[in-house]
């Protein structure tokens, strides 16, 4: 300790705390490790914010503060400059939301800093996720918390790894999440009417498919099926592929369903309906037909009522809700995006599969 950059009493007094307050975290860290380090993460950068440690000791501070930490926590890695810094945005981007169950009073008093205790951080829904999650949600939505937070509960719910919570971070799901217009509200009870509603998007992103600008609907459904985890993974947690063109027999009729779903959180299946052109009133009727064939051939008693989901390439949202207003079956209406477009006759200049065999045959 009387190597420190910085000689003031109170510094120095703040530099102990720290030091013993990050051991104590260390003790538990068997068990709780992520948890324990982010509350310490959350602490050392309200005491950065609330000290107003910058302005007291230096620009240069958060420098000399990694430096004084390392060196009476040598053996202790996470304490650069940069994570320090992280540690003040951490706290500032959530500090004014409502994050603790329940919130302790009195953890600050006239800028004074008490010694941390056993509990006086309390549970949080940040202490959750990993802190390299934290620290990509900092960078892209440092000043949009509610985003942050968002983002943070959508690794929960989903259990994300870091690469997958990257690519999310970049499709605008905080402003798609829950818009499909629909009509679940009136046609299905207020608990699970909310959550259809939270499990749909608008719209919805298809850019891991590649497919020709002219394409077709068979070749749009098509590449949905080969890429049906990137799918599944558009369209959120809970939902397990049944299959394509799904046969179902009403009456003496034979009708194929474009994809069905089962959504485990809401424990009921989803009949989904994909047109690649403008939506148009009479779409509602054939996708409430499925609907009702499914609730009464597929349906067991411990199943809640199917929901619709039609997701086209745009919409006239007036046209769509009156068309909505008609059915009595829980329906939801959506677009889609695609921006990776590939020119039509780019196929004809790549090689077939067959081509290919026969070169390896040739070359034999």
């Amino acid at each position: 300790m009387n190597n420190l950059t910085l000689p003031d009493k109170d510094y120095r007094t703040w530099l102990i705390d720290l030091s013993l307050r990050y051991k104590s975290s260390q003790l538990k860290a068997a068990t709780f490790i992520n948890k324990e380090m982010l509350k310490f993460y959350w602490s050392l950068g309200r005491d950065i914010v609330m000290m107003q440690a910058e302005n007291k000791w230096g620009n240069k501070f958060l420098k000399r503060l990694s430096s004084d930490l390392k060196q009476v926590l040598p053996e202790i890695k996470g304490l650069s400059e940069t994570n320090l810094g992280y540690s003040k945005r951490f706290f500032l981007l959530y500090n004014n939301l409502e994050i603790f169950t329940p919130q302790v009073e009195g953890e600050i008093n006239n800028n004074i800093i008490h010694p941390q205790v056993e509990g006086e951080i309390p549970d949080s829904i940040l202490w959750k996720i990993p802190w390299g999650h934290h620290k990509y949600i900092i960078d892209k939505f440092y000043n949009h918390p509610q985003k942050a937070l968002f983002f943070v509960k959508k690794v929960i719910e989903n259990n994300w790894s870091r690469n997958v919570l990257l690519n999310f971070l970049d499709t605008d799901l905080f402003e798609r999440q829950g818009k499909a217009i629909s009509n679940f509200s009136k046609t299905l009870p207020p608990p699970q009417g909310d959550l259809a509603q939270e499990i749909t998007k608008d719209p919805y992103n298809f850019d891991f498919l590649s497919i020709t600008e002219n394409y077709r609907e068979k070749e749009l459904k098509d590449a949905l099926e080969i890429n049906i985890r990137n799918f599944l993974l558009e369209l959120g947690q809970g939902f397990a592929y049944i299959g394509r063109e799904y046969r179902i027999q009403i009456g003496d009729t034979e009708k194929f369903i474009d994809m069905l779903f089962y959504n485990l959180n809401l424990r009921c299946y989803v009949v989904i309906e994909i047109k690649t052109g403008k939506f148009e009133s009479e779409y509602i009727g054939q996708l409430g037909t499925y609907i009702t064939a499914v609730n009464h051939i597929l349906k067991k008693d411990i199943d809640n009522p199917t929901l619709g989901l039609l997701i086209c390439k745009n919409k006239d949202n007036v046209l769509a809700q009156y068309a909505l207003e008609s059915s009595i079956q829980p329906i939801g209406i959506s677009e889609y995006e695609l921006s990776k477009l590939y020119p039509t006759d780019i196929k004809s200049s790549l090689p077939s599969i067959e081509d290919i065999e026969k070169s390896l045959l040739n070359s034999k």
